[in-house]
């Protein structure tokens, strides 16, 4: 049986985001979950999305069966939350990472938590990612791999888009966004998922 795929948006994102991927996959009998978790603009905290992307995955496909997840921005922390602290990663094969702040980033050092709790939960040296990174071996179960933009100044710096297992792979491309659009990209993450 083949092994459904779960997409996690990020932030200012929706769904849709995920086409030109789902169209370079061509994997019509492959199960497919990319559902809308709204974010309110990023004043909602990422673990409250995390328990949103648990109701999806278990209205979808059920308690047990097991899935590979690709989150891209904002997402990757969300599903990493998933796995981590909801139990995600029992039933999770493969876990690819695209441009998200693992590490967090620089360009949300100065956003307010009170009033954007979920931007703000992507700071470098947030309470939240200190936590993630505290246990990385809640996801050694899981094939892990990162993919990160060295130029992106979303997740700045670029190459701390990374997480603390796995392989990494830079992706020759300019912005974040192309990490997700640009046709290299699309080819190199389409390699990693039909592997």
């Amino acid at each position: 049986m083949t092994i459904p795929l779960v997409l996690v948006h990020g932030l200012w994102d929706t769904p849709r985001m995920f086409h030109r991927l789902i169209q370079g996959l061509d994997q019509a009998d492959r199960p497919l979950l990319a559902p809308h978790l709204p974010h309110g603009l990023g004043w909602v905290p990422l673990r409250q999305l995390a328990l949103r992307l648990d109701q999806h995955i278990h209205q979808r496909f059920g308690a047990d069966t097991r899935v590979d997840l690709l989150g891209f921005s904002m997402g990757g922390v969300i599903g990493r939350i998933w796995m981590q602290e909801l139990g995600g990663a029992q039933r999770t094969r493969c876990f690819y990472s695209v441009g998200s702040p693992q590490q967090g980033t620089l360009a949300a050092q100065l956003i307010p938590r009170p009033l954007l709790a979920g931007a703000a939960d992507m700071k470098v040296g947030s309470r939240l990612l200190r936590q993630l990174n505290c246990q990385p071996d809640a996801l050694a179960g899981v094939e892990c791999c990162s993919f990160f933009c060295r130029w992106d100044l979303m997740v700045c710096p670029g190459w701390k888009a990374v997480l603390p297992i796995g392989r990494h792979v830079e992706i020759p491309v300019w912005t974040h966004q192309q990490l997700i659009s640009h046709p290299a990209a699309i080819q190199r993450l389409r390699s990693s998922l039909l592997a």
